[in-house]
């Protein structure tokens, strides 16, 4: 056999080797998770911390807000918690039937499969950074600061604007004893 008559297919195998690892975790580039930014329409406001929507490619998605927690009010098994409503109104007035942007951390999924992300509303007709909904519902007292790393990255933010929120006495910090 010639001296060099193996060397074309060891080089063929060697690319399909690198090829085949290069592919190893990225499920063959057809992933479903969101990778960046991804703008989306509100179908649904479940609760103070959670909506529903739809995906670009029109698939329906869960998404909890990220470093936020509000008031029970659909939990099976859980009474409607005192503010509850109120955190689900506001919501509801801020999102729903809206096109919103939503913005994710480290992980992309809660235990319950739905999306984690940080949501942000455009101002219709005004100048400005779009609302950054998450920040909101803790400004105005409606959401307690819920830090779980590594999904941290407004965890000072929340918690300043709850320290804010609680002596100023509005929403839950004003009614409900938390």
């Amino acid at each position: 056999m010639r001296r060099g008559a193996l060397r074309a297919p060891l080089f063929i195998a060697v690319v399909l080797v690198a090829i085949a690892l290069s592919r190893c975790g990225t499920g063959g580039g057809d992933s479903a998770e969101p990778s960046g930014p991804v703008s989306v329409k509100v179908t649904h406001v479940v609760d103070g911390d959670t909506i529903d929507v739809e995906m670009p490619d029109g698939t329906e998605e869960a998404v909890r807000y990220i470093g936020i927690d509000t008031p029970e009010t659909v939990k099976p098994d859980t009474p409607v918690q005192c503010g509850g409503p109120r955190a689900h109104a506001v919501n509801e007035r801020l999102v729903g039937g809206r096109t919103v942007t939503l913005r994710f951390d480290a992980e992309r999924r809660d235990v319950y499969g739905r999306l984690l992300a940080y949501v942000y509303l455009p101002r219709a007709g005004r100048a400005g950074p779009p609302l950054f909904v998450n920040a909101e519902l803790v400004r105005r007292g409606l959401a307690r600061t819920l830090t779980i790393p590594p999904n941290d990255s407004f965890a000072a933010l929340f918690a300043r604007l709850a320290a804010r929120g609680r002596r100023a006495g509005p929403g839950l910090w004003g009614h409900c004893s938390l």
